[in-house]
């Protein structure tokens, strides 16, 4: 009996432990649904998936050949991307998915082409730093590069 007990334990544990577990295609599809608002102009869907006050930053070089590091204020991106004018589309196009995760942390790297009106603008990648909260898994951080030099096209 202890031993059909026992075996009774392992089997829920087991089963509540993959019904929790976080996939690529998990981070893939929070990432998505990121895009999936920010092309629309529907910052409730992107809200959705992040956290309340996502820090966020932008890494470039300046024309004078000056790395920089631009820290971001969510607010202002999102009051930027829900009042975009409706002649503007906006299309970042990503290029790749690359996603580590490890336990309630994981990353998603993502290099992307961004498009303005059906002309390119500029490349560079997104970093993503996801977590599990109690209200499930939110994008915690978001840091990207911005370049014209070196870019596919």
């Amino acid at each position: 009996m202890k031993f059909l007990f026992t075996l009774l334990l392992l089997s829920i544990s087991v089963t509540a432990f993959c019904q929790n577990s976080f996939s690529e295609n998990d981070a893939k599809q929070l990432i998505d649904t990121f895009f999936e608002g920010f092309h629309k102009g529907d910052t409730l869907l992107m809200k959705s998936v992040m956290v309340a006050n996502l820090p966020n930053q932008t890494v470039f070089t300046t024309r004078d050949g000056i790395p920089k590091v631009m820290d971001g204020n969510i607010s202002e991106f999102l009051k930027a991307i829900a009042n975009r004018p409706s002649d503007q589309v906006w299309e970042e196009k990503l290029l790749d998915y690359k996603v580590q995760i490890d336990g309630n942390l994981a990353h998603v790297w993502t290099p992307y082409e961004f498009w303005l009106n059906g002309t390119y603008s500029h490349c560079g990648a997104n970093a993503f730093t996801l977590a599990k909260i109690e209200t499930g898994w939110k994008i915690i951080h978001l840091i990207d590069s911005r370049r014209r030099e070196g870019c596919k096209n």
